[in-house]
């Protein structure tokens, strides 16, 4: 779960080479450039490069899968989540689904700051994310229509935007970790801290480091664990001072490797999300896997069920809390949920542009 908060290197490439051997076929790469991309900002960038992994055969039922803050496309390939969606008989069967699991503007092998722009490229947000999405799955791999637009974290907000924006163009939503509303409270207060506290460190020089900022790492590891991990969990894990102590120590001495202006735009582009003023407008079937524990989306606020209200063909599936979830991690472990998504899949329309 670690991973969620700084797009580990060393954690991704073990999760790519366990996909590997999985019970589906091999992943494979792509990429593809966005000619002319204009940002909300009114920015354009002539070339946008656009990185994505692909399962199964183009002839299967299109789905795309979408990552949280700091991952790419290879970290869902986890055995806890493709490991229990996409094989033999699951809910995704990648014999049966043609599985596209795109790299975010910033994040992954598509463009971002560190490829050369640092500070220079242009700043930006969710909406920016979801339109080269878009233009990724229509334009570059001619595809009208989705089955299914499933997400995490950041990619469960950006299915949501991808409901609102594009009704027609998918059957069935499955957003996790996350509601509609806008980012505000706890979640974008911790943001906020973590971004000052790299920002305000000497060694960012605004942007223009040489080295990775050394506060960089304890904005990560206290981010981590205010916003992530579940509080049985937790206990579980920590019920003394001392095990609290190598737990932070272990976090501490974990190198991040995540480039420090790549991390700042991925965590600031989440600032003005607010896909809670055109719910009504969402046509497909709409699945919302959350966890009682959510740390960032916590249910006992009331804000969660009022969206759902609004949401015509829509229904919301809360993970219990136990010492087995992980607050906002939970819903990186598919087990909790295989069976609600073969559920939504069997019952969703087909429909057709």
């Amino acid at each position: 779960m670690r991973a969620c908060c700084a797009a580990l290197s060393a954690v991704l490439l073990s999760i790519a080479t366990s996909a590997v051997a999985a019970d589906y076929p091999a992943p494979k790469q792509g990429d593809w450039v966005a000619r002319d991309f204009k940002f909300h900002t009114g920015e354009t960038m002539a070339e946008l490069k656009l990185h994505y992994t692909t399962i199964g055969e183009p002839s299967g039922q299109p789905v795309l899968v979408l990552h949280g803050t700091g991952g790419s496309g290879a970290s869902m390939l986890s055995s806890a989540f493709a490991g229990e969606l996409f094989g033999a008989g699951q809910p995704l069967d990648a014999s049966k689904y043609y599985i596209i699991l795109p790299d975010a503007i910033g994040h992954g092998k598509s463009s971002k700051p560190s490829d050369g722009m640092k500070t220079t490229f242009p700043k930006y947000n969710y909406d920016d994310m979801v339109e080269a999405q878009h233009r990724l799955v229509k334009e570059g791999l001619g595809i009208k229509h989705l089955r299914l637009v499933i997400g995490n974290s950041m990619g469960g907000m950006q299915t949501w935007m991808w409901g609102e924006k594009y009704p027609r163009e998918m059957d069935a939503l499955v957003p996790m970790a996350s509601q509609p509303t806008e980012m505000a409270s706890r979640n974008w207060m911790m943001r906020r801290i973590m971004l000052d506290t790299i920002r305000n460190d000497p060694d960012y020089n605004g942007g223009n480091y040489t080295s990775q900022p050394r506060m960089m790492k304890y904005a990560v590891a206290a981010y981590g664990v205010a916003s992530i991990g579940g509080t049985l969990a937790y206990q579980q894990q920590a019920p003394t001072a001392t095990k609290a102590d190598k737990i932070v120590d272990e976090r501490l001495a974990t190198p991040i490797t995540a480039d420090a202006n790549d991390f700042v735009y991925q965590w600031e582009s989440s600032h003005d999300y607010n896909a809670g003023e055109k719910l009504e407008q969402i046509e497909a079937s709409l699945l919302l896997i959350n966890s009682a524990d959510d740390e960032r989306n916590p249910p006992e606020t009331g804000i969660t069920d009022a969206a759902m209200k609004r949401v015509k063909n829509g229904r919301l599936y809360l993970i219990p809390a136990s010492t087995e979830t992980r607050g906002h991690g939970t819903t990186g472990n598919a087990k909790f949920y295989t069976e609600p998504v073969r559920q939504l899949l069997q019952a969703a329309p087909q429909r057709t542009m």
